[in-house]
């Protein structure tokens, strides 16, 4: 099956091959076969006019927690002590398999509405295997393509039980999942591994869970900040033993210091921020420009809908905003003056949900640019709306003024998942399943927090 994009300004991400004025893609099967003008297709092609939209790679959330979809809004107004209260110690246990599977899958087909087409679902809500193969579950029939991070679950122990952060990652879990659901290496749903780290973990156990993963070749992917390190100084033994490189992914990052940075971000270490959400909670400033400053890889996710947009879009503009307001300030402070520019451009900023974004995930090699030869995951967007006109600077347009109602059509691995405005799935059973789940496990913790208050009374 072939697929021919005429009409385009083509976005590639690819250095090589720059941005295209009324340019083409060309897509056989599932993969991009070429990138240009004038493309021969043949006449089995199915020829698609973009009518002078832009086409640009599949964005990637390199980082959510998908299982809380369902939570929308429910978090909007804690800080991190307090989602740390009511959802690991009170939400995440009312949470059946059913709700897992509902908010996953609900949660990834939001985010290929959006045009995100490659999700780092950081799933650690799974105190049973059932929850788990839910959760896999719902992505496969989502359709996006997605790095199932395995995590575990964070609740407060019940008497003589170690606390999680004494327990290991579970190696009976990974090789599981790589026996059975999870095990072709090239499929669209694979798998990583959400360990506890050095910030949540003792050293022995972040020693375990480091060599697992490298064991199997899976990208590890562990929370940094919010609050005091379980084990200080453990990030200084995962150094000295070699266990850092390009497999091992630091969501937020707060607490490093300038020296672990730079060491990190040398040795390939990728991170992925969450900006609104660690502004919103109280992480810290995020840790966007410490990376830029080291060379390191930038990438972008928007951590959880129980807070916030699912739209990446927005995330974007939120990180690049952030830190030029940092950078602005900066210059103030030090020089007596904003700076003659810009520090940071928005091309960078659009690299962070494409290209680092899948740097960050271990997948830069199938997805992240209009590359030929990669996985064909693209995304049109109608910029012909009053929102984008005149569009000026294709890139800044994309950026800067794009939203959900520009996302015309999103293709995985050469499938359309949407297309002329519209999902090709249908939505409203799983609408209406989705909002019973969050109302139902919402209640419950209501009652729940009221009946002790009145306990506590």
């Amino acid at each position: 099956m072939k697929t021919l994009f005429i009409n385009a300004t083509v976005i590639t991400m690819d250095p090589a091959l720059g941005e295209l004025s009324n340019g083409q893609v060309l897509v056989e099967d599932e993969r991009i076969v070429a990138v240009g003008h004038d493309l021969v297709a043949g006449a089995d092609a199915e020829v698609i006019d973009c009518g002078g939209g832009i086409l640009i790679p599949g964005l990637v959330n390199a980082h959510m927690h998908t299982w809380q979809t369902g939570l929308r809004g429910v978090a909007a107004n804690w800080t991190l002590l307090e989602y740390f209260r009511h959802v690991h110690r009170g939400l995440a246990a009312l949470f059946t398999p059913d709700d897992i599977y509902i908010a996953t899958r609900m949660g990834a087909i939001n985010q290929l509405n959006c045009g995100t087409t490659t999700l780092g679902d950081w799933c650690h809500n799974n105190p049973t295997p059932e929850h788990t193969d839910a959760a896999v579950r719902g992505l496969k029939e989502s359709g996006i393509r997605a790095l199932f991070m395995h995590g575990s679950p964070k609740p407060d122990p019940k008497p003589g039980q170690p606390h999680f952060s004494e327990i290991p990652h579970p190696r009976h879990e990974i090789e599981r999942l790589l026996a059975g659901e999870l095990s072709d290496p090239a499929g669209l749903v694979t798998l990583g591994m959400a360990i506890l780290g050095p910030h949540y973990s003792t050293l022995e156990v972040t020693l375990q869970d480091f060599a697992l993963a490298k064991e199997f070749g899976l990208v590890a992917s562990m929370h940094q900040g919010g609050g005091e390190a379980v084990a200080p100084g453990a990030w200084d033994e995962v150094e000295a033993r070699g266990l850092l490189g390009p497999d091992i992914n630091i969501v937020h990052g707060q607490s490093l210091d300038d020296g672990q940075m730079s060491r990190f971000c040398a040795s390939g270490v990728t991170f992925s921020v969450a900006p609104e959400n660690e502004m919103t909670q109280g992480h810290g400033f995020p840790v966007t420009g410490l990376v830029r400053q080291h060379g390191g890889v930038v990438s972008l996710g928007v951590d959880l809908e129980s807070v916030l947009s699912g739209d990446m879009f927005s995330v974007a503009r939120a990180a690049l905003g952030m830190q030029r307001s940092l950078d602005n300030d900066a210059s103030r402070r030090e020089q007596g003056k904003i700076p003659d520019t810009s520090t940071i451009t928005t091309r960078e900023a659009l690299g962070w949900i494409t290209l680092d974004g899948a740097k960050a995930l271990g997948l830069d090699d199938r997805i992240g640019s209009l590359t030929p030869g990669k996985q064909a995951d693209l995304v049109l967007l109608d910029s012909n709306q009053l929102n984008m006109q005149p569009v000026n600077e294709p890139i800044s347009s994309v950026v800067m003024q794009t939203s959900l109602a520009n996302v015309d059509s999103v293709m995985v691995a050469g499938q359309f998942k949407k297309r002329g405005g519209r999902l090709l799935m249908n939505t409203q059973q799983g609408i209406a399943e989705l909002a019973a789940s969050g109302h139902r496990i919402h209640a419950e913790l209501l009652a729940r927090e009221a009946q002790s208050t009145q306990e506590a009374h």
